[in-house]
Parts: structure tokens; sequence; C-alpha cells
């Protein structure tokens, strides 16, 4: 009898990324030409015209992506953070991250859970084929699919993002900011950050259970930025074309206005700045 030597496999890595489920519906993107309470702005033109979107069902991470993920995934955090004022800790957001490092995160979780990647770079799906992480805005990575059917980890469209932080079908609450119209119980902004970034899931979590949408990093959003459609869409991924990515959800340096769940902001892909992070979605 032939008995097999059994080979010796890691175990997966548990990073602990704790995800929430967005039942799919329909809610109406962009906020209106009218005032927003208890605001006089209206906000910014770019947040219009609104127009409704339906969404199929996905599941978004119930916190930003932490220090402590971020390393496990990735092997160490970003240079820039050595000696960081702007907060430092396991459970702190991840920041000083481009775009470019999340699509390389999203794949190297995706491979450690043994899901399928969802992004394919000049036809891998193995950021180690991928090359260095660009530092410049680069037509390659810039060139990068999404793998269909894949099941991994991604980046929300913005779309996905702006339901889930409304708090899903119908947008219940019809609230300013991500669980409410009081930006101190729900986000971390200027008003109060203390200059830094903070442990996430510290304040009131939305309808959906999802915390930190308004205030604390910016999150990287799949779309190149652009004009908004007049008609319905369903499942909308943005843009085809474009220089600069959507960020979502302001941040601790930025005031409350920024903080709202229709606001829009839009960077190049590689830029790493101190209040930049992300959260993650999967199909």
């Amino acid at each position: 009898m032939i008995i097999d030597t059994p080979v010796n496999i890691a175990p997966p890595v548990n990073i602990g990324y704790e995800m929430v489920f967005v039942p799919g519906g329909s809610f109406q993107m962009g906020n209106p030409n009218t005032s927003i309470w208890p605001n006089t702005s209206v906000g910014d033109s770019d947040e219009r015209p609104v127009h409704t979107v339906t969404l199929s069902g996905f599941n978004m991470g119930k916190y930003e992506v932490t220090q402590a993920q971020y390393k496990t995934v990735m092997g160490a955090l970003p240079p820039s953070m050595s000696g960081s004022p702007y907060g430092l800790g396991e459970n702190y957001p991840i920041y000083y991250v481009s775009w470019y490092d999340a699509l390389v995160f999203c794949n190297k979780l995706s491979m450690i859970e043994d899901l399928s990647p969802a992004y394919r770079i000049s036809g891998s799906t193995n950021p180690s084929d991928w090359g260095t992480v660009p530092t410049s805005s680069n037509s390659t990575w810039n060139a990068v699919t999404i793998v269909s059917g894949s099941s991994g980890y991604r980046l929300p469209t913005e779309a996905q993002w702006e339901y889930a932080a409304k708090g899903g079908s119908g947008s219940p609450g019809n609230y300013t900011y991500s669980g409410g119209n009081t930006v101190d119980y729900v986000a971390w902004y200027s008003g109060n950050s203390n200059n830094m970034t903070q442990e996430v899931g510290k304040k009131q979590a939305n309808g959906l259970g999802i915390h930190d949408m308004s205030g604390n990093v910016w999150e990287w959003c799949w779309d190149w930025y652009g004009d908004y459609s007049s008609g319905a869409q369903t499942n909308p991924t943005g843009p085809a074309t474009g220089t600069r990515r959507v960020e979502r959800g302001g941040s601790w340096s930025n005031p409350a206005s920024y903080a709202r769940s229709a606001d829009r902001l839009y960077s190049y892909p590689d830029v790493r700045i101190n209040d930049f992070g992300f959260r993650l979605v999967r199909p």
C-alpha cells in the first residue's frame, strides 16, 4: 500500500475583514438642487443630475481596511506612515495608499482566502506579475479589467458606495451623512478628529450596520471620475476612460460638508495622501 506523503500547505490567513450584505434595490443617486437640512449649502454641481440607479446585492466592508489588515496582506505599512502623527495602531484605518495599491491589496487578499481575484493587468491576476506599483499615472495599470464571474475582493463602484452610505434601497431616512443628520454622531471630521484618523467603528453605524462611511479617511472607488447620467442606470461602473478616480466619504482633515453621502472627490490613481484609504466589496 502506498501512502501519500502529506504536503505542508499553509492554512488560509484570516485577516478578520467583516462584511455586511447590502440587499439590491433602487435609489436616487446624487443631491437635488435644494437645501440640505440642516445645512444651507446645496452641495456641488457634480452631484447632479439626480438619477435612479438600480443595483444587485453585494457585500461591503463593515469597516475601512485597517492598518493591521493591510500589513498582514501586504507585508508592511506604507513607508510614509513611519512615525506618522495622523494615527497609528492596528485598528486605525490604513492611509497613504494609492488606487493602484488598493488593486494589489484586493487581489492578494482574494488569493489568501482562495477566492478568484477580481482584477487582471497584462493578462494576469497575480500582483507578483504586475511589477512595481506605479508612482505616476500608468497606462498599463489604468487598463485593468475586472474578471467576469470572479468572487474576489474589489473596490466599490461609486454607485455601490453611495447606495450603501445612504442605507440601501429607498435611501432610508434620506440623511445628510451616512447614518444621520448630526455629523458628530457618525463621522470623524476636522471639527472633532483632533487632526488625525481614529480607530474604525467608534462612531454610530448607519442603518445597514456599516461604520465610518462619513469621515475618517477618504475611500477609493473603482470609477473614473465623470459627469452623472441623466437617465436611469443599472449596475453602473462609471466612464470607460478618464484621468482621475473617484473617492468618497470625506476625512478627518475636511469640514463636515465633505462627509455628506452625496459628496464626490477625485484624484490621480497614483496619489498617496495622509487621508486616502479604502474599504472593500465582494459580489
